[in-house]
C-alpha cells in the first residue's frame, strides 16, 4: 500500500535500497565474527560515494558463523520493502575467497533478460558487488587466509515479493536485492521506469513478439481477458510512462504492442502526452471536443463536452448517447501518438475499456498507414 504524499518533494527523506542494507548486514556480520564480539554498528560507502552508517536490529554470534540483521528504512518512499528485515548470515569456507548466496526470502532468477543470470539468486550486479567488496576490506584489514561465505535472506521477503513484478519477471521465492546509487529517492520515477525496461527486457528474451502495456493492474486484467493465449511475460503495467514504455520496446524491435486502457489516461495519450500522471499535463476538453465533432456528435452535446470536468465525463456521455465511433477515433490518435513518440517502426494497437471491462474503442495504426496519408 503506497504512503500518501504529504510532504514537498524536496523536504522528503531518503532512505537507503535492499543492497546497501545487505552491504551493512554483511559487514557488522563479518566483524562480529571476526572479533567474536556483537558489532552493532557498521559504515559503508555507498555507490554515489556517500558514507553512511547504519545501526543493527540483531546480531548473533556461533564460533564460525555470525548473522546481523538491519531493519531497512526507505525514507519516504512507498517502497514495498520498507521496514523489511535484511539479514545477512557469515561463515568460514573450505572454498577460496568469498562466495554470496540468497537464502530464505531472496528470489531465484528462473527466465532470461534479467541482469542476473537464470539460478542465481537475484541479488543485482551492483549490491553484489558493493556486497563482496565491502567484504574484502574487512577480510584485508584483518588479514584472514579463510574463505568466506555470505548468504543474505529477507524472512518476509516471498510475502512482500507480491507486492511487486517479481513473479511475472520470473524471480520466484522473494524480493530482489536492489539498488545502483545505493539511495532510495522518494517517489523517484526511476526504479519504475527500470521495471518497465526490465520486464519488456524479459518478455522478448521470452520470444514475445507482441507486447500489452497496460496503465494499470485493472487494464491489465482485461487485456489478458481480450487476450488470454498470450504467455504472462507479454502482459506489462507501464503506468503513466507511456513514451518510456513505448520506445523500450522499440528499442527491443517489439513488432507490435497493444495499449489498454481507460479514457481518462488514453485521451492525454490521443493528445501526444506521453506521460499521463496527473499532474504531467491537463485533459483538452477542446481536444475532445474536436474528436467529438469529427464524430458527428451534436453541437449542443460539443459544447457540453467543451465544459466538462474529467474525462471519464465525456465518456460516460459518448457511451449514453451511442457514439460508438468517438472512442474509435480517440483510439486512432493515440496509436498515432504513439507511432509519432517513436518514430514508427511497430505496430501500435489502443483499447479504450470502461470501468466495468467493456471495449469501448479499438483502432490499430502501421507506421506505413500513417505515412500514405
Amino acid at each position: 500500500m503506497m504512503k500518501k504524499q504529504t510532504k514537498d518533494p524536496k523536504e522528503m527523506r531518503h532512505g537507503y535500497t535492499t543492497g546497501s542494507n545487505a552491504t551493512a548486514a554483511t559487514k557488522a556480520a563479518l566483524m562480529s565474527l571476526l572479533l567474536q564480539t556483537r558489532v552493532m554498528s557498521v559504515e559503508i560507502t555507498l555507490p554515489i560515494g556517500e558514507k553512511v552508517t547504519f545501526q543493527m536490529e540483531h546480531v548473533f554470534i556461533e564460533e564460525n558463523y555470525a548473522m546481523a540483521e538491519v531493519i531497512k528504512d526507505a525514507g519516504d518512499d512507498p517502497d514495498a520493502t520498507h521496514k523489511a528485515k535484511i539479514v545477512s548470515t557469515v561463515s568460514f569456507s573450505d572454498l577460496h575467497g568469498i562466495t554470496l548466496d540468497g537464502g530464505k526470502g531472496v528470489g531465484r532468477v528462473t527466465k532470461p533478460g534479467l541482469p542476473v543470470p537464470v539460478g542465481q539468486a537475484a541479488i543485482n550486479p551492483v549490491p553484489r558487488r558493493m556486497i563482496t567488496e565491502t567484504a574484502q576490506e574487512v577480510i584485508d584489514e584483518f588479514g584472514i587466509e579463510k574463505g568466506v561465505h555470505i548468504v543474505i535472506s529477507v524472512p518476509d521477503g516471498e510475502e512482500i515479493a507480491k507486492k511487486t513484478l517479481n513473479g511475472r519477471l520470473g524471480i520466484i521465492g522473494g524480493i530482489s536485492i536492489l539498488g545502483t546509487r545505493g539511495t532510495v529517492v522518494p517517489f523517484s520515477t526511476a526504479a519504475y521506469k527500470a521495471s518497465v525496461a526490465q520486464a519488456v527486457n524479459v518478455a522478448v528474451k521470452n520470444n514475445c513478439k507482441h507486447l500489452f502495456l497496460t496503465t494499470g493492474g485493472r487494464s491489465e486484467k482485461y487485456a489478458i481477458s481480450l487476450y488470454p493465449n498470450h504467455p504472462e511475460e507479454a502482459f506489462i503495467e507501464m503506468g503513466d510512462f507511456v513514451g518510456f514504455a513505448l520506445k523500450s520496446c522499440k528499442s527491443k524491435k517489439v513488432t507490435k504492442v497493444t495499449l489498454v486502457g481507460m479514457m481518462g489516461k488514453f485521451s492525454k495519450v490521443a493528445q501526444g502526452v506521453m506521460n499521463v500522471h496527473s499532474k504531467s499535463a491537463p485533459v483538452s476538453f477542446e481536444f475532445l471536443a474536436s474528436v467529438a465533432t469529427q464524430a458527428g456528435v451534436s453541437e449542443d452535446l460539443v459544447d457540453e463536452i467543451k465544459g466538462a470536468n474529467t474525462a471519464s465525463q465525456v465518456g460516460t456521455l459518448m457511451i449514453e448517447q451511442g457514439y460508438n465511433s468517438f472512442f474509435s477515433k480517440l483510439c486512432t490518435y493515440a496509436s498515432e501518438a504513439g507511432l509519432k513518440e517513436v518514430n514508427g517502426g511497430m505496430e501500435i494497437e489502443t483499447i479504450i475499456m470502461s470501468m466495468q471491462g467493456d471495449v469501448l474503442g479499438r483502432e490499430t495504426v502501421t507506421w506505413e498507414s500513417k505515412l500514405s496519408e
